[in-house]
């Protein structure tokens, strides 16, 4: 099937100059955060970007000074030089101070920089905990959640460009008021020589910004095109397959579009910046001639002449500076609208009348009538559920994929709410719980677990990380699950560093990790236990070894197991049946195969598989 064709800047959202400029409302908020980050710094950088914003025009008078003193000098006959050189010690001194001033400021705006940058990454990783799953797995959100968390590096930009804007305008406004004394004709070639480039380069920034914003979800495609291309995960399928050619194809394909429309944008700006350029030089040599024209006519001292025209040139160098730092401040600013909109993005609250969750659970869980499609879908997965599960029973779900098996787990975890129906836990709905307490009953594995490249040590201590010290604990949870095994075969022990990411990583096989995985669960003591699929990636002993221990470490505990494996699913003490979205039966092993219905079909035939 052909690609469809993929949006050009004008199919794409743009970004008016309005929209621009009102995102500027985010900067107060935005210096709010980096005071708060650290307020030390803070104040050093903004005292020393005022002694750097008034330098320039005190070493531009003192270099006026100098000049009026060397003539004066070669007119009078008996000189005396202690005046000049006292001048010229003192500019000499300014300039030190400067450059001092100058590395101070890069050193704090560093050091600023990368504290916000933590604490900004802090932030948004603390904000994706609080959301729900539903809108994590929402393309149109997880755009937005792309764009705050990939502009961490502008954001520091942002920072940089915005306080050397006020010294900047500190530095303007001591510049023109000394034009302003002398030649105050010399600020119209001034504004003819900036106004143009200004709003050639504001235009073409929100230009920018909404190419960008527009392809948000092609360029998160192509970084996941660069993934699958060079990674070592993916390294046997793209060779066994031969899928170099199509991975490549499809990324130039897509590369060369973004490529063209950035390409015409640049061209545009380059060739509009130019001929801006021009019409600055021309004006910034029309008042040059000016002032040469003032020094001839006797208007002016030769000394004033060096500080007009240096004023007038360094202060042409800084509006071009200040303006463009503007149109990066306001391109910014749109990323920084990104951030705090994903910041902002409200979260369901908890109930006021939130209730105590019971110490102990002593009827069990509930589920009535329970209805559920997934959000901007109208396909129902499940239709009308309603079964009970009794506190301290095993309980197991089976059914074809696509049944409905995990996405009851993932209801009775609170991840998504019923569409209609409820869930009850001793007879209250769960909804009146405190999610985030609630949660923590929960021991989970799911067949798609993470896998952390972390140490062994700190993989297995997940499940409970409070106790990530506790050895005797993580190696107590590595016996039961059999990870001890895979443990002993590894160089550094429990403090392996697994995956093949850092240094002196190792991979494991899939069964090895599915048993660090494992592990996981038993270091924490969760008064409810979902396996989903736990041991599908072990051999037939080390999963009978691992849900005979499961089954008796788990005796008063309550239990979900979610398995395609009938040798494990017999061992519940009921099992419920599921088919396209509904129960189809509800009952004990020995229950189901008198039934002789979708359960005995399905036992039987993966029973003649194995003689």
């Amino acid at each position: 099937m052909p690609r469809p064709k993929l949006k050009s800047l004008k199919e794409g959202k743009k970004t008016d100059l309005k929209k621009s400029f009102s995102a500027l409302i985010f900067i107060p908020r935005f210096f709010k955060e980096i005071w708060k980050t650290n307020k030390k710094l803070f104040l050093v950088s903004a005292c020393c970007r005022l002694i750097g914003a008034v330098l320039p025009v005190i070493i531009l008078w003192i270099g006026k000074i100098i000049i009026d003193e060397i003539i004066l000098q070669t007119k009078t006959e008996v000189s005396d030089l202690n005046i000049l050189w006292t001048y010229v010690a003192i500019e000499f001194g300014l300039i030190i101070l400067s450059d001092l001033v100058s590395r101070a400021i890069s050193l704090t705006d560093g050091l600023l920089g990368d504290a916000y940058s933590i604490d900004s990454s802090v932030r948004i990783i603390k904000k994706t905990n609080q959301i729900n799953i539903s809108l994590l797995e929402d393309a149109e959100f997880y755009d937005k959640l792309e764009r705050a968390r990939t502009q961490t590096t502008g954001r520091v930009g942002l920072m940089s460009n915005a306080l050397g804007e006020v010294q900047s305008l500190i530095s303007i406004l001591t510049l023109v008021a000394g034009l302003i004394y002398f030649e105050p004709y010399l600020i119209i070639l001034l504004v003819l020589s900036i106004i143009p480039s200004f709003i050639n380069e504001i235009w073409f920034s929100q230009q920018q910004y909404s190419l960008a914003r527009g392809w948000t979800a092609e360029r998160r495609e192509l970084d996941y095109l660069r993934f699958i291309g060079a990674n070592d995960k993916t390294a046997k399928e793209i060779k066994l397959f031969g899928l170099t050619d199509f991975v490549v194809d499809r990324f130039k394909n897509l590369a060369q579009e973004y490529y063209e429309l950035n390409k015409k944008l640049a061209v545009k700006r380059s060739a509009l910046g130019f001929t801006f350029n021009v019409l600055g030089t021309l004006s910034y040599y029309g008042a040059y001639v000016f002032i040469i024209y003032r020094v001839i006519s006797g208007a002016i001292t030769l000394g004033e002449l060096t500080f007009l025209s240096g004023s007038f040139n360094r202060l042409t160098k800084n509006l071009q500076e200040f303006f463009s730092k503007f149109t990066r401040i306001t391109e910014s600013a749109l990323y920084l609208k990104d951030y705090f909109d994903f910041l902002d993005i409200s979260i369901e609250p908890n109930h006021k009348e939130d209730m105590p969750l019971p110490t102990t659970i002593k009827e069990g869980f509930e589920f009535k009538n329970v209805r559920f499609s997934y959000p901007g879908s109208d396909t129902e997965i499940l239709k009308g559920i309603s079964f009970k599960m009794k506190a301290g029973e095993k309980l197991a779900f089976v059914g074809q994929n696509g049944a409905g098996k995990t996405t009851l787990t993932k209801l009775l975890l609170r991840f998504y709410e019923p569409t209609s129906g409820e869930i009850l836990l001793d007879g209250v709905n769960i909804n009146r719980f405190d999610k985030a307490a609630y949660q923590e009953f929960f021991g989970v594995i799911f067949q798609d677990f993470f896998k952390y490249e972390f140490t062994v040590k700190e993989n297995i201590a997940i499940g409970d990380i409070d106790e990530i010290e506790n050895q005797e604990k993580i190696e107590n949870a590595a016996a039961l699950s059999l990870a001890d095994e895979v443990v002993k075969e590894l160089k550094y022990g429990y403090n392996q560093q697994l995956g093949k990411r850092f240094a002196k990583g190792q991979e494991l096989s899939g069964g090895q990790w599915q048993k660090v995985a494992l592990a996981r669960a038993y270091m924490k003591d969760a008064k409810v236990m979902i396996l989903d699929e736990p041991t599908s990636a072990l051999d037939a002993k080390a999963e009978s070894e691992v849900f005979d221990r499961f089954i008796g470490l788990t005796q008063s505990k309550t239990s979900v197991i979610i398995s395609h494996r009938f040798s494990t699913v017999r061992q519940a003490d009921r099992i419920l049946v599921l088919e396209e979205g509904r129960v189809l039966e509800f009952g004990t092993h020995q229950e189901l195969m008198n039934n002789k219905s979708l359960y005995a079909e399905l036992f039987t035939l993966q029973a003649e598989g194995y003689q």
